[in-house]
């Protein structure tokens, strides 16, 4: 998530709730797209307001993986990859120039590591760790946490 930390907090809290009351009712886990959907619905109905939020919301469902990018404004679109906050110009540069869809699991690592670490030192509001997390049909890993600055010395020395 990226925005204004109490909004993103906020929302947040407030579509796992809705989620876990959706799994309690049903008997099974709300589907990545109906996610998607609940939180642009009710992010849509604050337009205009000033609140501060730009999410991906992603998963695995009966459907298989699913990412959607989801803002303040309501606008909720489905992908193969995303990026939110000040900084995403600079990694969207890095995406665009480097993503296919054949990518193997350790080429996608490097290139979401090299895309953050851009974007981190391009702009100024930015975090200078990357935290990556890898979805899987049973559920989330780790993959690690980098600090921005190791990142991009060793993408130096690799140009000389």
């Amino acid at each position: 998530m990226s925005g204004s930390a109490a909004d993103c907090q906020y929302w947040e809290r407030l579509l796992a709730k809705h989620c876990r009351l959706y799994a309690l009712r049903n008997n099974e886990r709300i589907s990545v797209s109906a996610a998607s959907k609940l939180l642009a619905n009710m992010l849509g109905e604050y337009r205009g307001m000033g609140l501060s939020v730009g999410s991906m919301i992603c998963g695995w469902d009966k459907k298989g993986p699913g990412l959607y990018y989801v803002d303040d404004n309501g606008t909720r679109l489905s992908g193969p990859m995303f990026s939110t906050g000040s900084g995403n110009t600079y990694a969207y540069g890095v995406l665009d120039s480097g993503y296919r869809p054949d990518l193997t699991v350790e080429e996608a690592y490097a290139l979401a590591r090299r895309a953050i670490a851009y974007a981190t030192h391009r702009d100024s509001y930015s975090g200078g760790v990357v935290n990556m997390y890898h979805m899987k049909e049973d559920g989330w890993i780790r993959v690690g946490r980098t600090d921005v600055s190791d990142l991009l010395h060793a993408y130096t020395e690799a140009k000389q």
